[in-house]
């Protein structure tokens, strides 16, 4: 096994990364280092290092599809390259790898463009948990001279609503940060809603941070349009034959370090927000529907469908 992906594998494990953009570009960086060293001899060989290198990563985080498919992208590439020596097929990875991330590049850049149009003057923005993707989509509304708050939650039990509140603090936003209890509060409040996503499902759910159901649940009530931007590479074509997307269970220490003894802790990572719920999805095709997006996969991804 490959140093480089143990090491990234570990990290990932560990939360020592987080995001699901930054786990996927982690992972592949991981798996470009990692051919360098092959000591394989044959093609057959270096594929079969490639698939055990594939099953770490795919074990260190259950909810990672976008991971799932950036790996999945390189190895297919490496399975149909005519290439037979080692050194040859250790390029074809890097070669591969990087024009997937010029890819990932762009695709983020089209969904700031699409998302920060939404962005009016004078809005007010509610988000959860910790986005790079609507990070990029609001400071781009604010270098277009666009004036608007941001309402954000802690993202309990880990806090990562404090790391969203400190960067669009930097950034010269004004935002605001409660408790995630207090989303209906205020949900009346704000112009929208956008949220981040780990996962689309075949029928158009989306799979983010727990708490995003609740707080599409509240705008739903409200009337307040509740967004989600993301890539559409983080579509899990697992489920379209019936597997449900894994809900990772992190560690009861983070929610109580010290609980009294007998006490249980569930923890869970993510939920499930329905489509019914999403007014649309920021991606880089615009702004869709969510029940749309198995089309846009066929016709703009399909190496993600390819069985195996």
């Amino acid at each position: 096994m490959y140093d480089a992906v143990l090491d990234a594998a570990g990290k990932i494990k560990r939360l020592e990364i987080q995001g699901a953009r930054n786990v996927a570009i982690k992972a592949i960086k991981s798996l470009e280092t990692g051919t360098k060293h092959s000591t394989a001899k044959t093609k057959q060989e270096f594929l079969k290092e490639l698939s055990e290198a594939k099953k770490v990563l795919f074990a260190s985080r259950s909810t990672e599809p976008l991971m799932r498919n950036a790996v999945r992208f390189v190895i297919q590439a490496v399975e149909s390259s005519s290439k037979t020596d080692i050194s040859g097929l250790a390029d074809a990875v890097s070669e591969v790898t990087g024009k997937f991330l010029e890819g990932f590049k762009q695709s983020k850049q089209n969904i700031a463009s699409v998302g920060s149009k939404r962005v009016a003057d004078g809005s007010r923005v509610l988000t959860h948990c910790h986005s790079s993707t609507v990070m990029k989509i609001l400071k781009q509304a604010k270098s277009h001279g666009k004036q608007f708050e941001l309402f954000c939650t802690e993202s309990r039990p880990v806090f990562q609503g404090r790391i969203t509140a400190k960067e669009m603090v930097e950034a010269g936003i004004k935002t605001t940060m409660f408790v995630d209890s207090a989303v209906r509060h205020f949900i009346n409040k704000v112009d929208f809603v956008v949220v981040g996503a780990d996962a689309i499902t075949s029928e158009g759910n989306v799979i983010n941070k727990i708490g995003t159901s609740m707080i599409a649940l509240a705008a739903k009530e409200a009337r307040t349009p509740f967004y989600v931007a993301t890539e559409l590479l983080k579509f899990d074509p697992a489920t379209i034959l019936g597997d449900y997307e894994k809900i990772e269970q992190r560690n009861p220490n983070e929610v109580w370090d010290s609980p009294p003894e007998g006490l249980f802790i569930k923890n869970p990572a993510f939920d499930v927000t329905r489509r019914e719920f999403i007014h649309g999805i920021i991606c880089e095709e615009g702004i869709v529907a969510p029940d749309s997006v198995h089309e846009l996969i066929t016709r703009n991804y399909p190496w993600i469908l390819k069985k195996g």
